[in-house]
């Protein structure tokens, strides 16, 4: 015979297992709701905020020195520009990395079928701000030129919060503060240096306030002439111009070698006669600035630590 249960006591028992049942639902929502990934709110660079996925799977990012700086916090985004990466970028040449565009046209479609969580812009791609955050949230980091440190700790705060690496990232920006000072200190003692970037054989300056600015403007190095150039674009001169200056010290940025162009007659500059007869030249003090690194990466952790001990080195 089958035990059965009273009618009150099934009533008692059907109650209590449909109790539990939706205590087992509450928490099971409870627990999703728990496990939703937590977003934080970044304002940035179009005047505006973004809700940003906290350590997001998919990212892409366009610009450089934040991929230079991810690499520095062993993050690996999932899909870069082409472009021409210096050494301690070029993994990402890799077929493994999804190629979005270059680093001044998005390529729509394969952004919107590698389905990213975040997309990262800057400068070259802020215009198409509007149709990349239609695809996935977006961001854009550009530096703010006129205080180029303040706006790039910045940058790697967020960058830090987004990723989870906060201790890191103040650790990595201590190390480089403490580098900055040691090379101020040199650079008071070192003399009046230039900054030159070469192109197809022409010439054009940049001194404070520039996009090579921080050798001035941070590092202290006393500029040798007044330039009167914009952020981003230099000041045309001539060898007869550098003559004339006189720099100390004369900084060399080879645009035609970051961009893959022949740099044959951008390498002129350092055999010039007028160039050689400066006490730069004369004193061995022409200082070829790794051409990717400055013209096309510019502020990263890892990056910008190998730019100031660059310039160290010249004034030692």
């Amino acid at each position: 015979m089958k035990n059965r249960l009273k009618p009150g006591l099934g009533a008692l028992t059907a109650a209590l297992l449909f109790a539990l049942t939706g205590c087992g639902q509450a928490a099971t929502v409870g627990t999703a709701a728990a496990e939703k990934p937590a977003t934080i709110t970044v304002e940035h660079a179009q005047g505006t905020t973004a809700d940003v996925p906290v350590n997001p799977e998919t990212v892409f990012t366009f610009d450089l020195g934040v991929l230079d700086t991810m690499d520095a916090l062993g993050v690996e985004p999932d899909g870069v520009p082409k472009a021409t990466y210096p050494a301690a970028l070029q993994k990402y040449s890799e077929e493994r990395f999804t190629k979005i565009g270059s680093m001044k046209e998005p390529d729509f479609e394969a952004i919107s079928a590698g389905a990213p969580d975040l997309i990262i812009i800057s400068g070259r791609t802020a215009g198409a701000y509007e149709e990349l955050s239609k695809i996935a949230p977006t961001i854009d980091l550009t530096l703010d030129t006129a205080e180029p440190m303040a706006s790039f700790k910045s940058q790697t705060a967020t960058l830090g919060k987004i990723f989870g690496k906060e201790a890191l990232v103040t650790d990595k920006l201590a190390a480089i503060d403490s580098t900055i000072g040691e090379t101020r200190a040199k650079a008071a003692d070192a003399g009046r240096g230039l900054i030159v970037l070469t192109s197809g054989g022409e010439l054009t300056a940049y001194g404070a306030g520039s996009r090579f600015g921080i050798i001035h403007d941070v590092l202290g190095v006393t500029a040798a002439a007044d330039i009167k150039a914009d952020a981003a674009h230099g000041e045309a001169v001539s060898f007869e111009f550098i003559k004339e200056t006189n720099p100390d010290v004369l900084y060399v940025v080879n645009r035609d070698s970051a961009t893959g162009s022949d740099a044959t007659a951008s390498n002129a500059v350092l055999d010039n006669d007028l160039v050689q007869s400066t006490n730069a030249g004369k004193n061995g003090k022409i200082v070829g600035l790794d051409p990717a690194g400055w013209y096309l990466v510019g502020y990263g952790l890892n990056n910008i630590q190998a730019m100031v001990e660059a310039v160290a080195g010249s004034v030692a």
